[in-house]
């Protein structure tokens, strides 16, 4: 019999029986989930998205009493709307916009390697600064990919993070290396982008 010639109370009884079943696979798994550590977090990709969910895991934190940690590698010339709305916590979150702006914007390696550098040390600071819960470091890829950071220093700093602390790194083009040593990888395939339209940025959805 298929499932058309099936009243509605039996479609319903088989799909609770569905459902049970996969509750039980899924519990059973979850129970032998039972670590909990701070991650290395990475999104990548060419599409939009990759600071906006790394904010919105910062607003988690927050809505949790985390304190936070934000160092913006390269967006530091833009006023942002994430940026007026996180100071607005200032016991929660330091935020460090120590970018020079994207490199085709600064036309100087000399000054963003200098940039990079100094943003890389406040980033230092706060992964070794037992009170942050999550750091997130957005951008850092830019900037690796330009090897304006020497990358074996940025995994080993990383990878020894405190126990407990998260940190997030956005960016296209993660390098292998960072991939390798994360705990979680997203990347952000474009498949459709306004832009291509003739759509200008637009405040509260790119800044």
């Amino acid at each position: 019999m298929t499932d058309d010639n099936l009243s509605e109370d039996e479609l319903n009884r088989r799909h609770a029986e569905k459902k049970a079943k996969q509750k039980a696979a899924r519990d059973k798994i979850l129970a032998t989930k039972t670590e909990e550590r701070g991650l290395l977090i990475v999104h990548t990709g060419k599409g939009k998205g990759k600071s906006t969910a790394a904010f919105g895991l910062v607003l988690r934190c927050i809505g949790h009493g985390m304190k936070v940690g934000v160092v913006q590698f390269v967006k530091g010339v833009w006023e942002t709307g994430e940026r007026n709305v996180l100071q607005r916590f200032p016991e929660l979150v330091t935020m460090r916009a120590m970018g020079e702006g994207f490199t085709w914007e600064t036309q100087d390696r000399a000054r963003d390697i200098k940039a990079a550098g100094v943003a890389w040390e406040a980033a230092k600071a706060m992964i070794a600064d037992p009170s942050y819960r999550l750091v997130l470091l957005d951008e850092l890829n830019i900037v690796l990919r330009y090897d304006y950071l020497p990358i074996a220093e940025v995994v080993a700093t990383l990878s020894s993070r405190p126990h407990d602390l998260h940190v997030v790194v956005t960016g296209r083009n993660a390098r292998d290396e960072l991939i390798e040593a994360a705990d979680l990888v997203t990347e952000m395939t474009m498949i459709k982008h306004p832009f291509r339209s003739g759509v200008k940025a637009q405040a509260g959805i790119e800044f």
